[in-house]
This record gives structure tokens, sequence and C-alpha cells, in this order.
């Protein structure tokens, strides 16, 4: 996991020990999307289930990132994890631009390990994901 983060962490500008922490924030998103793929994908890559038991236990930073969190009881269950993860990540101090990157490294190597049909069960129940992620189809 620490060569992943390393390289993750180059492409977005942001260092290894925070992207091992963004990655596994992602993951555990992913395995609360879908116990099955989620946790598929977790334990294909070296280190997943560290690195999501890491971000489980990491304290939430951050007064913006508590209220958004909290913003996500008042939609529905998609866009509500969607929230808590977006809070989470720039709570961490990520910029919207290196969210952006975040996520297409991430999804790179999570489509990697499970394949893109899998991954697409996930991302296709939030609106225009999948379309940001694959956007040639």
């Amino acid at each position: 996991m620490e060569e992943i983060a390393a390289s993750i962490g180059n492409y977005v500008g942001i260092s290894a020990p925070t992207a091992r922490l963004a990655i596994g924030h992602i993951f555990a998103f992913l395995e609360k999307r879908d116990a099955a793929i989620g946790g598929e994908l977790i334990a294909r890559v070296p280190g997943g289930r560290e690195v999501v038991m890491e971000a489980l236990a990491a304290p939430r930073r951050g007064l913006l990132g508590l209220a958004l969190g909290g913003l996500g009881t008042l939609v529905g269950k998609n866009q509500k994890d969607v929230i808590e993860l977006t809070s989470r990540l720039t709570s961490m101090g990520l910029s919207a631009a290196q969210l952006q990157k975040l996520a297409k490294a991430v999804f790179a190597l999570a489509e990697q390990a499970v394949g893109r049909a899998e991954l697409q069960t996930i991302t296709d129940t939030i609106p225009g994901f999948s379309k940001f992620l694959w956007p040639n189809g």
C-alpha cells in the first residue's frame, strides 16, 4: 500500500500519508455502498483492509466537515454517503481539483482490482459519477 499511496499522492499533489488516509475513506465508502464488491476490492488491494481501518478510526476534522456530514441527514442515502465522503476528504485539506484527481486515480485502482462491470454497479448509483470516471462509455 505504501507504493500505491506514494504514487497516488504524487499524482494528486498530496503527501503519501494523506493519500493513504484518503484511499481508506474511499474504500470504506465503496464497502458501505456494496459490501460484496467493496469487500472484494479491499481484499484484493495489498493493505486495503488496514487503510480502511485507519480511515474509520481517524477523527473528523473541522467544522465544515461536521456541518456537511450533518447535511447528509437531510438528503437521500445515495447523496448522504457522497456528502459524508466529500466532507471527510475536504476536511483533510483536499481541493476540488485534488478530489477529481484522487477519484480518478483510486477508481482506476479499483477497476484493476475488481473490474469495471463490478465497480460500475456501485458508481452507477451516484448521479453523473460513471460519466465522470468513464466519459467515453
